[in-house]
């Protein structure tokens, strides 16, 4: 059979792209599990820097190893004053997903070359990304607000650290759990579309630098990781619970899209949504309700009305951005944050591919014309 005889599969639906044995979920069921554990059992008993442990070693850490991984990504946190200067004079109006992007790219530019095919050198770099990751993106954040760079407190583990980059301050102690938890639930997410962005890349034998990049021009896009901006915008336009029902009959009638409902694989409830919406209610009951989490419950609750039969059902970024909004980070922001998560995932998977690398080259289905005849150009009408 020909390339041209097989059958087209739009976005490569459902077909396997590799072996993996790193993350796991039952779109029917409901269920993500990270290295056979359950991602509800990893929320509420683990945190973010252990389960990236999980998922970089497949296995959960003793406390000397994790005592060990905590003060190695304590040492790599801290940038250099050049990466420093060249993210406070990228352009302030852009966004910070192409900002983190250059800090990968600046990044890779001032750590040692690996060997891809080395163990110790792979881990050592994972180790490098995985901890400067928050600090590429708060030292933007506070360049575009016109503050000064703060440099990490080896005292804080990666969430609690990265509140006190962005803010100036130690963070209290419920919002370094409530992101500590939102980062262990983004970490990874089987063969989604940055995740396969990067096997891609990490296939060619790119440095983790190039993966991380590429993944994040993936994970930047509405469709992916820029999604949980829009869910808030979404909600920002509704305005108030009072508002949902017209809203939603005029959306549903012009067939348009809710964003933060329904997902590729999940026809329930996602579990990480689950999870978030049990944070969000910890953060509104300490910090206070704002009218977009009254609305936000109202809309889930007209759209599982209405859809739910259906299997449209809130997504992780549905609750996500009402998080974050809550802990006072800027909505642009949003996206950066998932990929602070998702760099344990993506790096797990460059790992896995370099065990038995083959290089993606996909074929693709002609739908173009052959022989085609030159025309020079004076005579082209």
């Amino acid at each position: 059979m020909t390339v041209q005889d097989k059958e087209l599969v739009p976005g490569l639906a459902g077909i396997p792209a590799a072996e993996s044995s790193i993350s796991y979920i039952d779109g029917q069921a409901g269920i993500l599990e990270y290295r056979g554990h359950r991602i509800e059992t990893l929320a509420e008993k683990s945190n973010f820097e252990e389960t990236c442990w999980l998922l970089l070693y497949g296995s959960l850490p003793t406390r000397a190893e994790l005592d060990g991984f905590r003060k190695q990504l304590s040492g790599y946190r801290a940038l250099s004053p050049v990466t420093v200067d060249v993210l406070g004079r990228l352009p302030k109006h852009g966004h910070p997903m192409a900002a983190l992007q250059a800090g990968f790219a600046l990044l890779g530019m001032e750590s040692p070359d690996i060997d891809v095919h080395d163990r110790a050198q792979r881990e050592d770099a994972c180790l490098r990304l995985i901890a400067a990751a928050p600090t590429l993106v708060a030292a933007y954040a506070r360049s575009r607000a016109g503050k000064a760079f703060v440099a990490p407190d080896p005292q804080l583990d990666t969430a609690a650290n990265f509140l006190h980059m962005l803010n100036g301050e130690k963070p209290d102690e419920l919002s370094a759990h409530v992101l500590d938890v939102c980062l262990l639930l983004h970490a990874d997410h089987t063969m989604n579309a940055s995740t396969f962005a990067a096997r891609v890349v990490a296939s060619t034998e790119a440095d983790p630098y190039s993966v991380c990049a590429a993944a994040s021009g993936a994970l930047k896009g509405p469709l992916h990781g820029g999604a949980n901006e829009r869910v808030l915008q979404q909600l920002e336009v509704i305005g108030s619970a009072g508002a949902v029902p017209a809203w939603l009959d005029k959306v549903t009638a012009e067939k348009g899209k809710i964003m933060g409902f329904g997902h590729r694989v999940y026809k329930t409830k996602d579990p990480r949504a689950k999870k978030l919406q049990v944070l969000v209610r910890e953060v509104r009951e300490k910090l206070g309700s704002t009218p977009v989490y009254d609305t936000a419950l109202a809309l889930e609750d007209a759209v599982v009305a209405k859809l739910g039969g259906k299997g449209i059902h809130p997504n992780v970024d549905f609750f996500s951005g009402i998080v974050y909004e809550k802990l006072g980070i800027p909505t642009d922001f949003f996206t950066p944050i998932f990929a602070i998560a998702r760099v344990s995932g993506w790096l797990a998977h460059w790992c896995e591919q370099m065990e038995d690398n083959k290089l993606f080259r996909p074929a693709q289905i002609f739908t173009g014309s052959h022989d085609a005849v030159y025309v020079e150009i004076d005579k082209r009408g």
